[in-house]
């Protein structure tokens, strides 16, 4: 399992040692209601922005900035689907498994898990408990 993790301190940098964005952009993407309504629309099942809107009743220009903000933080993904009659239309499915926020001593942390093999699932399981009992 790939896991991904951003941290902040309390005035919300991102950490010294990293190049990413800062973690309020990924909360904010996250704590946004109809960003997490399209996330849970497409977790279990690829579907086009039309699909979404319907099921949603979202407009189109809505779904569509949604899931630009959920694909500039690699939480969705598209693909470019052909259409029966020769048309090209974009699929989102979601880019991950789960997700942690957790706060500790003023500093966020979120880690992103993305589906893996059972190896590195256990690998960063290990790896995480190793680090705890330090």
């Amino acid at each position: 399992m790939d896991l991904s993790t951003m941290s902040s301190g309390a005035e919300g940098e991102a950490g010294e040692d990293s190049d990413e964005e800062p973690i309020e952009n990924v909360l904010d993407t996250i704590g946004d209601r109809r960003a997490r309504h399209v996330l849970a629309s497409i977790a279990h099942e690829s579907r086009s922005a039309k699909e979404i809107a319907d099921d949603l009743d979202l407009s189109l220009p809505t779904v569509y900035r949604r899931v630009e903000e959920l694909e500039n933080h690699d939480l969705v993904t598209g693909t470019t689907e052909i259409a029966s009659d020769g048309n090209h239309y974009r699929v989102f499915e979601c880019a991950f498994d789960s997700t942690v926020i957790s706060l500790d001593d003023g500093e966020y942390e979120v880690q992103i898990f993305r589906e893996g093999n059972v190896p590195d699932r256990f690998a960063t399981l290990w790896d995480d408990l190793s680090r705890k009992t330090e």
